[in-house]
Order: C-alpha cells, then structure tokens, then sequence
C-alpha cells in the first residue's frame, strides 16, 4: 500500500519502539532520512518495466529526492505506459545500453528477466551507475563472481532487492537469536503458499503483443533461440531458459531472511524434490517444491538445518499468499509471519521426565517408581511435566512497508557512499544456494556447496 512519506518515518519510529528493539540494528528502517534538498535528486532509470519494475519505481518515486527519467523495455506498450505515468519527457529505448550512455542517470533498478541481470549490472557498475538489482542476482552461480568483481572494481553500490534485510521485523528476530531468547537453534522450517493464477505466474498476454511491438531479440539475448512466442516474454518465469522457477524467485527471499537473522553465509549441503502437479500450461519448472539445506557449524554457530516447502495449489484456507518461517531453538520457539508480526513462544523445560516402569517385572517397576517419586515429589501426582506456554508477539505497525524501508536503504547509500548488508556477496550467498536447489532437482542429488567461496563443489 502506497503511503506517504511522514507517514512512513512516524510508524517506523512506532514500530522500533513496539517491538523493544535495543541497540543499534543495521537497517535503514531505523532511522529517519535526512531532509532531502529539492535541488538534490537522485535520478533513476528502470530497465525492465514489468510488474517487478513498476513496482519499483513507484516506491522509488514516493521517497523525497528521487526521480525517475529513464526506462528500457523491449515492449512498446510498457514503454507507453512509463511516458503515461512519468510525464511524455521522459526517456525510452528498446536497448539498456543507451539508457546507461545517458549522463542524467544516476542509478538504475534492474527488473529483467533472471537471464539478463548479471549482464546488466555489471554493465552498469562499469558504466558508473549504483544498482538496484531485483532477486535473484544471478541466473547462474559462476555469473555471481563476475558481478562481485565489477562492484569491487568499481566501487559502485549494488543493492539486491529482496527487502527482508532492511525490514524492523527481521531486525527485532535477528536480536532475539542473537540474545539467546530461544537458546541455540538446531532448525528452521519456511513455507509459502500460492492460491491463484497471478500467483503462479499466469500473468496477462497484451493483445497487441507481435515482433512489431516487442524486440525479440533483445529479450532471448543469451537464451537459446526460438521462434516468437509472447508467452515466453510476458510468463518467463515458467521456462528454465530466463528464470530461476521457485527457487530464484522464492527460495532467494527465505535464504535472504535466514541469512540475516542467522548471521549465516550459507548450507554446505542441498537437497531439493518437487514436481509439476497443477499449473500444466506448458511451463518447465516445477510447481511445487521442497529443499533440505544442512549448515555447517562455524565459531558461532553449532550448525542447522533448513526444510522449505512452496506450493502454487495451496488450498483456499490458506489464503491467496501466505508465508512464514519457525526459528525451532532449545528454549522456545520464534514464529515469523511475513510482512505481519513475530511472536516467541516457550514451553517450560520437563520437570519429571516420566518413566517406562510398566514395561519391567512388578518387582523392578515398584523400585523404580519408589526412587522416581522420591526424586519428582511435586509432579510425579500429576501430569508428570508442564505444558503451559509463554507468549510475545510483536506486530508491524499498520501501513509499514519493507518496500519502502529497502528503497530507503538504497537511496542513503547512494548519497552518502557508506556500503548495504545485500551487496554483491550477499545477493550471490542467497541466489546460490537457491540456483543449487535447481541443479539438485533437474539433476535427481544431493548438492555439495562451498558457502564462503560460493561455488558448487
């Protein structure tokens, strides 16, 4: 939901306080912004002005200070619908490259189809443009190091945007690890349920959509060639070809959310299954999908594991889109509600552990039961352990958007140069391990992977 910017800086200023966060927590989130000077405007062009693309740009647009003078789409209707929405001054073009040739753009949000970002960005980090690459990074693992490279060399901001990391929800999670509030956490456990066409990916085909309208060519760009199919171009999350299936697209967000409440570089081991059961439309992914990931033990950590599930048929109770995670620890549990609320619940550790007396000779039974009652005098009557909870729970405040929180990020580092959590080596530590759970799927094994060099082994 749109909502303005004053809005914005008071209910995040609530939600800091609501959610007793203590310290200084690395979001943008926060803190407020500094006032923006009205001469001081960060300009941005959009490549790619699908519904990823528009949607950025139009959190981008509602910050102070920004301004949005470029778009490159290889639909002409897309193009049209820019110019109709940012005045007929603004400029398009078919080709991205000539969107970076122009002195007047700052930066760029990159909203292509999976197979183009990494061309891309390293084309505007060169090009001397901060970027805002949507998730995941890289279509390809290997193309993660050359994106690394390139922000290294260049010095250039690269942000990837997936908005957990600058959310004060997975701010107020990450101190409740950290603090031990729940003990030491051995698993995790994230779902996301889909229950509609959109949802699937059964996304809109324009009538006027013909290689009059579209260049082709410009969107298969490495991809294998093939005939013109507008269905290719406007659902290309369904074909292996330009997207990354549920794994970039989903899988991306939960790593994303883990790695940053978890303090985590990644699992050393990969296991994904899954299948195409419903959306039988001609796609090549699947529609539903599990992965196991196993993370190592580090200095700070005694290593978890990791169970995802994503199922595009989910049933109607469980509403249009519904996600969550369960951080499982020794001394509770902490229930994360995606963009909603967290809650921590605690069950008191067994007092009397009971006893399988019954199963010995009367004599023994009677012996051991004496020394148990002796041992439990309290519960040994009753139920023989607790079973009370205690609950907190924590919610956003109403109209917060991690959206916002994230373009918020991304703009104060573009004015004052100081590095995001989501860079470079942080986008390929989440796409990784999601690109990995592809190559376990298609490829029917287990996957070996080196989370602090981020490469299949």
């Amino acid at each position: 939901m749109p909502i303005s910017r004053r809005h914005f800086l008071q209910s995040t200023g609530v939600a800091a306080s609501a959610l007793g966060l203590t310290g200084a927590v690395d979001t943008a989130a926060q803190e407020p912004a500094k006032p923006v000077s009205p001469n001081d405007h960060v300009q941005i062009g959009c490549i790619g002005f699908g519904i990823m693309g528009q949607g950025d740009m139009h959190t981008a647009s509602s910050l102070p200070g920004v301004q949005i003078v470029a778009v490159s789409d290889v639909y002409d209707g897309r193009r049209t619908l820019a110019r109709e929405r940012y005045g007929k001054d603004i400029f398009t073009t078919r080709d991205y490259r000539e969107l970076l040739a122009r002195r007047d753009v700052d930066a760029v949000v990159i909203a292509t189809p999976d197979h183009w970002h990494a061309r891309i960005a390293v084309d505007a980090l060169h090009a001397g443009k901060d970027v805002y690459c949507q998730k995941p990074m890289v279509r390809e693992a290997p193309e993660g190091h050359q994106v690394i490279d390139a922000q290294k060399r260049t010095g250039r901001i690269l942000q990837v945007g997936s908005q957990r990391v600058s959310s004060i929800l997975y701010a107020k999670a990450k101190e409740i690890v950290r603090t031990g509030a729940i003990g030491q956490i051995h698993l995790i456990e994230a779902y996301i349920n889909r229950n509609s066409s959109l949802g699937a990916w059964q996304y809109t085909i324009p009538p006027d959509a013909s290689m009059e309208t579209i260049d082709w060519e410009q969107f298969l760009g490495s991809a294998p060639k093939c005939p013109f199919d507008p269905v290719r171009l406007f659902r290309w999350r369904n074909y292996r070809a330009y997207g990354t299936g549920i794994p970039g697209d989903l899988f991306v967000h939960l790593f994303t959310g883990i790695h940053f409440v978890m303090d985590s570089v990644g699992p050393e081991r990969i296991a994904a299954t899954g299948g195409l059961y419903y959306w039988k439309d001609g796609r090549d992914v699947p529609d539903l999908m599990t992965g196991l990931y196993s993370y190592p033990e580090t200095p700070s950590h005694p290593g978890f594991q990791i169970n995802f599930s994503v199922n595009f048929e989910a049933g109607s109770g469980e509403g249009a889109d519904s996600q969550a995670f369960r951080f499982i620890g020794t001394e509770g549990v902490l229930n994360l509600s995606v963009g909603n609320s967290l809650s921590i619940s605690k069950r008191p550790r067994e007092l009397d552990p009971g006893t399988t007396a019954s199963t010995f000779s009367k004599k023994i039974e009677e012996q051991v039961l004496a020394e148990h009652r002796a041992k439990y005098p309290v519960l040994s009557e009753s139920t023989g352990s607790l079973t009370s909870e205690a609950l907190e729970t924590y919610f956003l405040p109403k109209g917060y958007s991690e959206q916002i929180a994230h373009h918020e990020t991304f703009q104060r580092a573009i004015r004052t140069r100081t590095p995001v959590i989501e860079d470079a080596v942080f986008g390929l530590r989440a796409a990784g391990p999601a690109l990995m759970s592809n190559v376990s799927y298609f490829e029917r094994r287990m996957v070996s992977w080196d989370p602090v060099n981020m490469r299949m082994l």
